[in-house]
């Protein structure tokens, strides 16, 4: 009898329209150096960072990490360099082991334990489960678009014909027809990053792993390169963990954010409940110069009550737009409105502008943004 932890392999194709996988990290601690297991128990029991460092010569690279990710939806993690982020998402597809806890994976409905992975098992997971993409784009320069684009279905074993119609058609997706026969320094840095997007979608694994894939290219190509994913992910409807340093691309990006600082997780949220609500000085410095007309929205400030004479806007809709929309009728409030055409409550101009300057606005301390090293 197959156990939950491996029927997932029971069908070679597993990954073929798998259904997009939620995970839930749990107690997840490593220390990094000659004999973690020792210092376990003092971790969990408080020892900080820098003792752990100078008087022992360890290195607390994550500290009882909780997360549950969205199935589906796009989990942000972000923090400053140190943090941990990077360390956090190649624990999830076991590129490092932890000194102790727990990572599940929804596999075709049953949950799946990666730390329990034997090596037969943790390279069929890697191969059919997740996908990666990564800051340095990591193409190979002998294999054209094409061929980077094919590149997991062919260690997968895949029929020549069949890997080169997903490739085309994730080239396609990404708008890199007619490149497919360059070669990657022909490209430019987007393009090259849309190279190593497409090789990660053609696998059609329901876990896709970004980790800073968006931190090296010019600010206009970044900003387009994240329009590409949102409108993807409409389609395609991944498990997305997304690693980031950038505020507002973990605000644009974000169903559900984990800010991490030292290895801990300092808050966790929606960007509106970060940005409005901030756990600590740390956060609050971060979320300060934020513009909260673009991370508000209508269901977050609209107050019950009878229709008005004015236009009708989503609840989901940022109040920045909501804004946009009454200036432009010379409005003065709005209707909310589901998208059944139920009416919710009302909005009003006033209560936008005062949720866009933020009740305090004086500058918090900047001590919170400097690193331990």
């Amino acid at each position: 009898m197959v156990d939950a932890q491996t029927a997932w392999m029971a069908t070679p194709t597993a990954a073929a329209g798998a259904a997009a996988a939620g995970i839930s990290i749990r107690h997840l601690y490593k220390i990094f150096g000659p004999t973690p297991e020792k210092f376990l128990g003092p971790v969990r029991d408080g020892m900080s960072k820098q003792e752990l460092r100078d008087v022992h010569g360890h290195v607390l690279g994550l500290r009882d990490i909780n997360i549950d990710m969205p199935a589906g939806g796009i989990q942000v993690v972000m923090g400053l360099s140190g943090s941990g982020k990077s360390t956090l998402i190649r624990h999830i597809n076991r590129l490092i082991d932890p000194t102790a806890g727990e990572l599940l994976v929804q596999v075709k409905g049953q949950p799946v334990d990666v730390m329990k992975m034997n090596p037969r098992e943790l390279l069929r997971f890697r191969r059919q489960q997740t996908a990666m993409v990564f800051q340095k784009f990591a193409l190979f320069p002998h294999f054209t678009v094409l061929e980077n684009a094919g590149y997991g279905l062919q260690v997968q074993g895949v029929a020549r014909k069949q890997r080169r119609d997903n490739a085309m058609r994730w080239i396609e997706r990404v708008g890199l027809k007619g490149y497919e026969d360059n070669y990657p320094n022909q490209l430019s840095g987007g393009m090259q990053q849309r190279v190593g997007l497409a090789r990660a979608l053609s696998n059609d694994a329901p876990v896709l792993l970004m980790d800073e894939a968006f931190s090296a290219l010019d600010p206009l190509i970044r900003s387009d390169m994240q329009s590409v994913l949102l409108d993807l992910q409409q389609e395609i409807g991944k498990t997305i963990v997304f690693i980031t340093h950038d505020l507002d691309e973990a605000l644009r990006l974000g169903d559900r954010i984990a800010i991490l600082r030292d290895g801990e997780v300092v808050q966790q949220g929606t960007g509106q409940q970060i940005v409005l609500k901030p756990a600590d000085d740390y956060i609050a410095s971060f979320v300060r110069d934020v513009n909260r007309g673009r991370v508000i929205r209508c269901r977050t400030l609209m107050l019950p009550g009878a229709r008005v004479d004015g236009p009708d806007v989503d609840p989901g809709l940022v109040i920045e737009e909501a804004a946009r929309l009454l200036s432009a009728e010379s409005k003065e409030a709005a209707n909310v409105v589901n998208s059944k055409g139920r009416h919710l409550g009302t909005i009003s101009m006033g209560d936008i502008i005062g949720a866009i300057v933020p009740p305090n606005p004086e500058p918090v301390p900047q001590a919170g943004l400097v690193e331990a090293h």
